[in-house]
């Protein structure tokens, strides 16, 4: 708590000793990815959080060259789906990955979820690994994994994921793996922030932009801000856009915070990670 931004410049400390903007914007099931990219880097959001599942990576990169932003300020993450997992396979996924963007590096990619049962995530990892070494890649991290997952990355590789992108928001706080992230130096990435709009009406986050003069939507992506997570709302909407940015003006009080913290059902919109792929 207390963690003091002043933009959505804002940027979090990772391992390796870069830094990661702390507000970006997801292009999960954005069909413009190429003009929504473009609209919010115009806006002043730095990174752009795209997949190779989500099909629309080519436009990803579209908006990044049209935006007019200097590449080197612009955060490129984009993640290695299941399918694709295994040394060799990872290293031409990244490169098909490379050629879409029309990018020569990505700044980060994920292994997209763990899929424990095919029992590959700990190659993918070495082959991301490697990426990194050769300069095609600028950090390497997870997305969905537990804390026993990244343990086994660390002891059989010596290498630390910078971030684990896990499904967080009030009604499913993620407390315990937070904490395990924090305890190995790594970032907190939130996504499905909002939680669907689940918690929109709840009286205690109602309250809140009620006091503070903001949506609901804006208190809980402050929350997750000032919890010290990195957070990746998606909008298509110019306005949207810049409302999600809209958060640095304003902070929760410590009671504010116990409060939403009371919200937590451990309610999942997403999948199972234990149990998906």
């Amino acid at each position: 708590m207390g963690f003091e931004s002043e933009n959505a410049m804002n940027t979090l400390k990772l391992h390796t000793g870069r830094t990661i903007p702390q507000l970006g914007f997801g292009l999960w099931q954005v069909g413009d990815a190429a003009g929504v990219t473009e609209a919010a880097l115009r806006a002043g959001y730095r990174l752009v959080d795209g997949a190779a599942i989500y099909g629309n990576e080519a436009g990803q990169g579209q908006g990044i060259r049209a935006s007019g932003v200097p590449r080197d300020e612009v955060f490129v993450t984009t993640k290695v789906w299941n399918d694709r997992q295994g040394y060799d396979e990872t290293l031409r996924a990244v490169e098909e990955s490379l050629a879409r963007l029309g990018l020569a590096r990505i700044d980060l990619i994920l292994i997209h979820w763990p899929c424990a049962a095919r029992g590959l995530f700990v190659d993918t990892w070495r082959a991301l690994i490697a990426l990194q070494a050769e300069g095609r890649v600028t950090d390497i991290g997870v997305s969905n994994f537990n804390a026993d997952q990244i343990d086994r990355l660390i002891a059989e590789t010596g290498v630390a994921p910078v971030l684990n992108q896990v499904e967080l928001h009030p009604q499913l706080q993620q407390a315990e793996l937070r904490s395990a992230h924090a305890k190995r130096g790594i970032i907190t990435q939130s996504w499905t922030p909002l939680g669907g709009g689940r918690s929109f009406a709840d009286p205690v986050i109602r309250a809140i932009a009620v006091r503070t003069g903001k949506s609901p939507a804006q208190v809980i992506l402050r929350w997750h801000v000032e919890i010290g997570c990195a957070v990746i709302p998606r909008s298509s909407r110019a306005e949207g856009l810049a409302e999600n940015m809209d958060i640095f003006d304003f902070a929760l009080t410590a009671d504010e915070h116990a409060a939403i913290a009371g919200l937590d059902r451990g309610a999942r919109i997403g999948p199972d990670p234990d149990h998906f792929g």
